[in-house]
């Protein structure tokens, strides 16, 4: 019986939707069949044939991926994030579904949560927080908890700690105290331990004393994720994401089965333990999907080639999650079809979306991925691919939600990751600094002069921002303004149109000629002078 309740514990993770991992179950029945232990394998074999098993014995339930939201999720975001290409080699909708659905870590259960939140306040060391408080920190997590539909905090607790890297995170008193109030508050069906990650060692530990489900950040926030997530892409990096999240709950189960002890560890003879076995599996799932996102790191890369070679200026909008930067792309574009959320992480995926500049100039204004404090770097690195157009940008706007209690911690949290990111010297340098939500403090004063004081939503101090951003792009990209005298029965007007910027146009009508005030690029400006010898 401990053999059949070890395969049990397994199956879920051996049965995998598609042909390959199919016929590799079957070929494990099989060895199983010849097996002494037949009797336990006809009752596997059945089990298998009836689908009587989900993936762990956790499920992450799609049912509780209902955000907070009134509006709806909307499709009419354009640019590169629009799933309209066909090429052959590429993932199907369906396999990509299948790669996403697939191993789901078993984080959260189906239906309502009731959460009670624990923030551990480091009083010293390098994991002290000093551009913010406890309080603050606290107010984030219940935040995160908020975001998601059927999701409530019963209760919540700052606890001092001296020792966070320990497996229990508290001494002694202030985890009995910490177990004592969770066990006599009614209701609880889950602990938030507002930390980055939880070692494997650690969740199993607190499960087993407290009796419910506990997760971390890195887990809300991919469950907030996957909730979120609408394009290839975004299912993709998710999927990525969750890898490090599967190895620890393999980690979990398999220091289960040593625990229990008795039976084979070694599937049907073939001299291979289970653990490695599910290993083998989760690695040829994480170099599928990076394969995937590998084409997709191309085809966006293709689609970056085609507009510089229109000569587009891309201007990367970027912040921290909840700040204000697809309300402040829909005031600068006129976008409709932009559905601004008052949400964390309402946006995954880059979307690309048309303005005109002041003076006419087309450019490109690129919605990304908002940032968050306390993330580790694997999910970081899941989503390079999205944040590696920020890198390939003319000019960066920093949004800061200016009324938010964090802003100067938000800040700093940014500008790391922008660090990290290894992003140019020359963005760095020439990147503007808004301040958006200026309408939620009375009498606002910009503490730092160089900032773009704003309010997206009531659509004020956009006039300045569009101004200095004109400026910057114009010294970043080394376009020109320039007066040039056309022969207006020549093709020479219209070449402008197509090519460059026409700002303003004086015909004079004796002469056959005109006066055109235009934006071009020195390499447009070459080509014009070739073709017809231009002059001012």
């Amino acid at each position: 019986m401990t053999a059949l309740r070890r395969i049990r514990s397994w199956l879920p993770l051996l049965q995998r939707p598609w042909t390959y991992s199919c016929q590799r179950a079957a070929a494990f029945c099989r060895l199983l069949l010849t097996h002494h232990h037949a009797a336990a394998a006809n009752t596997f074999q059945q089990h298998f044939n009836r689908g009587a098993f989900t993936l762990l014995s956790r499920t992450f339930g799609l049912s509780a991926c209902r955000l907070k939201s009134t509006d709806d999720f909307s499709s009419h975001d354009t640019g590169y994030s629009e799933e309209d290409d066909d090429e052959e080699d590429f993932l199907e909708d369906s396999e990509v579904e299948e790669l996403f659905q697939q191993q789901i870590p078993a984080v959260v259960g189906e239906g309502q949560q009731r959460v009670f939140v624990v923030h551990p306040d480091v009083k010293w060391g390098r994991r002290k927080q000093h551009l913010t408080t406890a309080e603050l920190m606290m107010a984030e997590a219940v935040g995160l908890v908020n975001t998601l539909d059927n999701w409530t905090v019963v209760d919540k607790i700052i606890l001092s700690t001296k020792t966070p890297e320990k497996k229990r995170i508290f001494g002694k008193g202030n985890f009995e105290s910490l177990t004592e109030k969770i066990r006599q508050t009614a209701g609880i069906t889950a602990v938030f331990v507002n930390v980055e990650r939880l070692s494997p060692l650690s969740e199993r530990e607190f499960e087993e004393i407290w009796g419910v489900k506990v997760f971390d950040r890195y887990s809300v926030v991919l469950h907030i994720f996957r909730c979120n997530a609408r394009t290839k892409e975004a299912k993709l990096q998710i999927s990525l994401a969750e890898i490090p999240l599967l190895r620890s709950r393999l980690k979990n189960e398999v220091a289960n089965l040593d625990q229990q002890g008795g039976g084979s560890r070694y599937i049907g003879g073939s001299g291979e333990t289970l653990y490695e076995v599910q290993q083998r599996l989760l690695k040829e799932r994480e170099l599928k999907i990076r394969s995937a996102l590998e084409k997709l790191r191309k085809k966006r890369h293709l689609l970056r080639s085609q507009r510089k070679h229109k000569e587009f200026p891309v201007v990367s909008v970027l912040g921290y999650t909840n700040c204000g930067k697809t309300t402040l792309i829909k005031a600068l574009t006129g976008d409709s079809g932009l559905q601004p959320r008052n949400q964390l992480f309402a946006t995954l995926d880059v979307t690309v979306h048309a303005g005109q500049l002041p003076r006419r100039m087309t450019v490109l204004y690129v919605d990304t991925i908002g940032f968050l404090s306390q993330l580790p770097h694997q999910l970081i690195d899941s989503f390079s691919a999205t944040l590696e157009d920020i890198k390939h940008s003319d000019l960066l706007v920093h949004v800061r939600d200016i009324s938010h209690p964090e802003t100067v911690n938000q800040k700093a949290n940014v500008l790391n990751v922008l660090k990290n990111l290894q992003i140019p010297d020359r963005l760095m340098s020439s990147m503007i600094e808004v301040h958006n939500k200026t309408d939620l403090i009375d009498s606002y004063q910009p503490a730092e002069p160089s900032a773009l004081p704003i309010s997206a939503l009531e659509e004020q101090g956009l006039d300045e921002l569009q101004r200095a951003v004109e400026e910057q792009i114009l010294k970043s990209t080394g376009k020109q303004s320039l007066d040039l005298t056309v022969n207006l029965s020549t093709p020479q007007l219209s070449w402008l149109y197509k090519e460059a910027t026409v700002q303003d146009v004086q015909v004079n009508a004796d002469e056959g000629s005109a006066v055109v005030r235009v934006i071009i690029s020195a390499a447009a400006h070459g080509r014009y002078k070739k073709l017809f010898g231009g002059t001012y």
